[in-house]
Formats: structure tokens, sequence, C-alpha cells
């Protein structure tokens, strides 16, 4: 029996589809750049220019798969894969056109080539997705299934095969041996040794197994038999016992290695990435603010009360390390200022501290941490050695915070958690927004946060004192 084929073309057409729009986007923003200048008088170093956006495309897509296509990817994913692809591929051609000291192409040039690609790899991704889903809808590139278990994990993919998101699924059917104990009696086509003799007269395409993995000999069973007739198997494990979250699958060697937790900053191109954007902003931090705010900080923070400029604050970093902690001082010099919060009403806090704790003025000299690689833009915020010390102890899950670098601003004090540590329900709190951030990092989740850090800072912040 002949098998259909299973989405051959649909990565070949997405990428050529993404590099018709870049080389449009490249060539539509020369010409807008340079005033419908003459193509006989292009530069040999726009050509060269021209086939490094090329190449770099390539590499983007090799190395972070944005032209894979999944049937369970859901839009919003997809959209934001592209962006991360596009800001990876901006560093990229920044980092090629600082190293050959390019100051030859035009800013404006580079601006309106990646504004024109982003929003064309917006209209185009949507596009093919709508397209696709509807396509399937239509009844068209979908795969025939059954369950092997009706039970709760067989019951919730039945729910996704058969939801209004045309994944592109046939469900056929169950097959149970307790099918009165089924929820969907009608969907079962009979007791799991009839599944073989099914197979031979209906095509399928893959068999998803919802059995407890103490069915073994069953499952290994149904393997050699889908292998024999070239039918793809997908396992249904039911970790839910031991997790409430999603789990993944490592292979080392031959030995699955189950991981409780995804951390994408393992990855090394997202370490490459966020440590790129750190660099990049801390950068512009340091070279266009912080010049002319320290000298007014300097005034200030003297007219308020006598003592250094900056406060210095040993703190918990990444993996538990110690390192110092760049602040504007807020606070009269005390002895108390290593294991005592500021409070609301602190009497240690001066008149320009209270306005620079406000507005988080007071952070800005962090952003020497971040260009010195000890803390990033975004992440959990470090505290104080006595704070973490405390905490660690009764506050579960306090220490996976460190699985990280700490952050200037992160998830927690944007959604109002900022502030004093004292109330134990508040830091629990903070602790799963810093866990959820580590588990679910992508850049624009980080350029999210400093959004809504920026907007915070701009309406005041209830807790900041």
């Amino acid at each position: 029996m002949a098998r259909r084929g299973y989405s051959r073309f649909l990565v070949f057409i997405h990428l050529l589809g993404d590099i018709a729009i870049l080389n449009a986007a490249f060539i539509f923003a020369y010409i807008i750049s340079n005033r419908f200048k003459p193509f006989q008088d292009v530069a040999n170093e726009y050509v060269l220019l021209h086939i490094m956006f090329n190449l770099a495309w390539f590499v983007v897509i090799s190395l972070l798969k944005v032209t894979d296509i999944d049937r369970h990817s859901k839009l919003e994913n997809i959209l934001r894969n592209v962006i991360q692809a596009v800001l990876f591929h901006a560093l990229i051609i920044f980092a090629v056109v600082a190293l050959i000291k390019g100051s030859y192409f035009s800013r404006a040039h580079l601006l309106f080539t990646y504004g024109l690609f982003t929003g064309g790899l917006f209209i185009w991704r949507v596009t093919f997705y709508l397209s696709l889903r509807n396509y399937r809808k239509q009844g068209a590139n979908f795969r025939n299934v059954v369950i092997v278990g009706a039970g709760r994990v067989g019951n919730e993919m039945y729910r996704f095969l058969t939801s209004e998101d045309y994944h592109g699924y046939k469900f056929l059917g169950f097959f149970d041996d307790n099918p009165e104990k089924c929820l969907h009696r009608s969907k079962v086509l009979g007791s799991i040794n009839k599944l073989k003799e099914y197979t031979k007269k209906v095509l399928i395409d893959e068999i998803f197994i919802a059995l407890p993995l103490s069915s073994s000999k069953t499952i290994r069973d149904i393997i050699t038999h889908a292998d024999n007739n070239l039918i793809r198997v997908k396992i249904l494990p039911d970790f839910r016992g031991f997790f409430n979250k999603k789990v993944n699958i490592e292979f080392y060697d031959l030995v699955p290695v189950l991981t409780i937790r995804p951390e994408p900053l393992e990855n090394l191109w997202n370490r490459v990435m966020k440590r790129s954007f750190d660099i990049i902003f801390s950068g512009m931090v340091l070279l266009f603010v912080f010049p002319w705010l320290l000298p007014i900080m300097i005034v200030l923070i003297k007219l308020s009360s006598p003592g250094p400029i900056f406060f210095i604050q040993k703190r918990s970093g990444r993996n538990n390390e110690v390192f110092s902690c760049f602040k504007f001082r807020s606070m009269a010099v005390n002895e108390n200022a290593d294991n005592m919060q500021a409070m609301e009403e602190d009497p240690r806090i001066t008149w320009i501290g209270h306005m620079l704790r406000k507005t988080n003025l007071d952070e800005v000299p962090q952003f020497i941490n971040v260009f010195l690689g000890n803390m990033s833009i975004v992440g959990p915020r470090p505290h104080m050695l006595k704070h973490t010390e405390d905490y660690s102890k009764i506050i579960d899950k306090f220490m996976v915070r460190q699985l990280v670098k700490p952050g200037i601003t992160g998830l927690a004090q944007v959604n109002g958690y900022r502030g004093p540590t004292s109330n134990k329900r508040r830091m629990y709190k903070r602790v799963l927004y810093d866990v959820w951030y580590i588990e679910h990092w992508n850049l624009m989740l980080d350029i999210k946060i400093i959004y809504l850090t920026i907007y915070n800072m701009l309406k005041g912040e209830k807790n900041a004192f």
C-alpha cells in the first residue's frame, strides 16, 4: 500500500519565501536610501554586503531551525522565532560590518532593510500558516492516526488531535482492552490485539501509544509491527504523577534522560544572543547616558549626605558566585546596609535617595556589571548574601534563581514583586516568576520586560521606596 508524502516541500517553500523577501528588502531599501540611484552605479561593497546577507540567513536558519514546520507549532511561537532569527541575523551582519570597519555602508539602508525584512517575514509566515491551516481544513495534508490506550493521557491527545486548530491529523479511533471504562466508547475500534489486523486494512501513518510504561511487552510488540509496516510510533508517557509541567527527554548516547526543567539559556546560541544584546544595550547606556548622568549624581548625592557616590555590595550571582554589585548610594552611610533592606519611610534613605529609588535610577551603575559580565539586563534580581542564605532555607526552589545571571530588572519586578522581601509569601511569588522566566526565556521576553520596566518607571511604582 503506497504511503503519502510527509510535507516534503514545506520547508523548501518556507526557505524560498525567506530568501525572496530578504533580497527584495535589501534591494528596495537600497533604492530608497540612495534616492533611486541607477543600479549600474552600485558599489562593489554593497554587492559583497548583499551576498553576506544571504549567507548569514542560511547560517541562522541552520542553527535556529526557523524554517522547520511542526504540526503542533503555534502561530505566536513561529512569529517569536522569526524575531529571534532576525535579531541574530542583525548581530552577525553588524559584527561583520564592524570587523571590516564598514563605515561606508549606509545606516539608513541597513535599518530600511531590516524593517522591510521583518515586516515581510511576518506577513509571509502568517499567510503561510493560515493557508496551510485552511488547506488541512479542506482535508488535505493530513495523517491518519490511532491511539492505543483510551485512558487519561490518551483522551488528552484525542482532544488535541481533534481540536479546531487543524494540525493535519485525522483521528480514526482508539484501541483499548477496557472499552467500558473509556470516556469516548464510540471511538474505540477494538482491543489492542486487533490493531495489527486493522493496520492491514486501513492506511495508518502514526500510532500514539498511551499505555503505562509497565506494559513494556505490549509496547515493544506494537513498535515492532509498526516498524515492519512503515508506521511511525509516538509514545505518550504520563509523568504528571511526578511533575505538573512539560518535561524534556534528551539522549546521552543511547540512554534516554528525562530533563525536568527546560533551560533555554543552556543552549550556546541563546547565550550568545543574550550576551550580545546585553553588551550592545549596556554599552549604549554607558556611552550615551552615564557620562552626563554621573556628574549630576555626584553633586546631588554629595549634597544629600556625606559618603561615597557609589554603594557597592556583595551579592549572589550565577551559580551562587559572589560579585560586587554597583548602585548610586541612596542611603546615609550606616552599619546595617548589608543585612537590612530598605523599608517604607526608612529614615536611612536620603532626600535624593527617594527619587533615585522611585525611578530606578539608583540601578544605572549596574550596567557596568552587565558590561563586565556578572549581571544581565534581565534576570532574577540579585539578593544580598544574608537574604540568599536565609531564604534558601525556607523557600523551595529559591536556589534555582542562581542558575542564570541576575538582572537589573526581571519578570517578578514588572509584575509588582519588587521592594522589601520580609513577607515570605511575596518572596515565594517572586521565586515562581523567576523560575518561570528561566524555563521560558527568549529574547522577545527580555525586550518585553525592559519595555514594562520603562513603563513602570514613568508611571511610578508603589513598591519602590
